[in-house]
């Protein structure tokens, strides 16, 4: 028990003893000398505990603010205010615009994100949504590495294929790598689309147009996306994996596809990229594949059993594109490999325009956004292809 609390205890105790003794001998509230005068005594017992209570609280409270002054303060700084396009007040403006018209005093707001090549750019906030929603519709966002970049041209130095390491005698000539190695460019392919809303929907306030047009420009720029980072040629669009990957195995039949190719396909990737490979195929092979066993008549598929996981083959995540070429002879149905090998330019400051006039006759107002981007495999060999035979 500390000091203090043990004179609060005798305090309160002398305390309670003078006044059974005030109430034991008094006569209508006076007592006789003799007794007065050993009260005075209790009483006076109970002031000078009293005085050395308050002397101690005293001094426990100088401890406490001395302690406090000398140790050290720790804060978290000021956020620093958030100016432009992520500003509060840039984004106010902008869908006070959207969704009513673009005025002067809005047009004076907006012109720190206004874009030399037409319309203004998204608030901050709002593209992070937009990239996360296309990301939603894309299975290879998720899988590549993306390069948030302000460049129309992103020159990259890339590795076409690995080198090694050799023993060596002491004092002999270091041979030079066997690796190959090249520079590629990934530019600002520009992509655009357009959503009509309906003045109703744009004038109602509890319409959320924000989230609606991240939802909907998020969906088709997303499967743009997709279709261009599997099978695009690079004229005008990104160039894909199945355009640029190698043929790592080639199934034994031109129309239908067996456990063996699967197996091919696996091993025809080399070791070191095989921990994080995934598969991707078109739905239709998947279809294929799932009545497909094994020597020991257990079938190769693996359906998942947690939900948002993908499902395994060969224990390794199945992921389905529509835009993958279906069976048929000669063509490249299915891709194995690590896609964080596959590297997406991803030019900031998507753009919005508010178009009036466009869809007038049937009562709408027209979004325009645009965005630019590119993807292309920086090492081909981190992903193998598996193909139909000619014939």
């Amino acid at each position: 028990m500390s000091i203090l609390l043990d004179l609060k205890e005798k305090r309160a105790q002398a305390w309670t003893a003078a006044e059974k003794y005030h109430k034991a001998h008094a006569k209508d509230g006076r007592l006789s000398p003799e007794h007065a005068a050993f009260y005075d005594e209790l009483e006076g017992n109970v002031i000078a505990l009293g005085k050395d209570v308050e002397r101690l609280e005293r001094q426990e409270a100088m401890n406490a603010q001395l302690s406090a002054v000398t140790k050290p303060v720790f804060s978290q700084p000021a956020a620093a205010p958030k100016t432009g396009v992520a500003s509060a007040e840039y984004a106010n403006a902008f869908w006070n615009g959207m969704r009513r018209q673009i005025t002067p005093n809005i047009q004076n707001a907006l012109s720190v994100g206004s874009d030399p090549g037409g319309g203004y750019l998204v608030p901050e906030e709002f593209e992070h949504t937009l990239v996360q929603s296309i990301a939603e519709h894309n299975i290879i966002r998720p899988l590549a590495r993306i390069i948030p970049t302000t460049r129309f041209n992103l020159r990259i130095p890339n590795v076409e294929a690995m080198g090694s390491a050799v023993w060596m005698d002491e004092g002999a000539e270091i041979p030079s790598s066997d690796g190959s190695f090249g520079v590629m460019i990934l530019t600002a392919h520009k992509i655009g689309t357009i959503v009509k809303v309906t003045h109703e929907l744009l004038h109602d306030s509890a319409f959320p147009i924000d989230s609606f047009l991240a939802q909907d420009f998020g969906r088709r720029f997303g499967t743009l996306e997709e279709e261009a980072f599997l099978v695009g040629d690079g004229e005008g669009k990104p160039t894909g994996v199945f355009t640029s990957a190698p043929v790592g195995a080639t199934a034994a039949s031109a129309t239908q596809l067996t456990f063996d190719d699967v197996i091919e396909l696996y091993h025809s990737l080399k070791l070191p990229y095989r921990n994080k490979a995934v598969f991707i195929a078109n739905d239709q092979t998947i279809k294929s594949l799932r009545t497909v066993k094994d020597a020991n008549g257990q079938y190769i598929w693996q359906p998942s059993v947690a939900l948002g996981t993908p499902d395994t083959l060969l224990g390794r995540p199945v992921y389905v594109s529509g835009y993958v070429p279906q069976v048929a002879p000669g063509a490249k149905v299915m891709a194995f490999g690590d896609f964080s090998y596959f590297w997406i330019a991803d030019r900031q400051g998507r753009t919005f325009d508010r178009l009036n006039e466009l869809f007038a006759h049937t009562d709408q107002v027209g979004f325009l956004s645009i965005q630019r981007v590119d993807g292309r495999l920086v090492l081909p060999e981190a992903v193998s292809l598996l193909a139909m035979r000619m014939s």
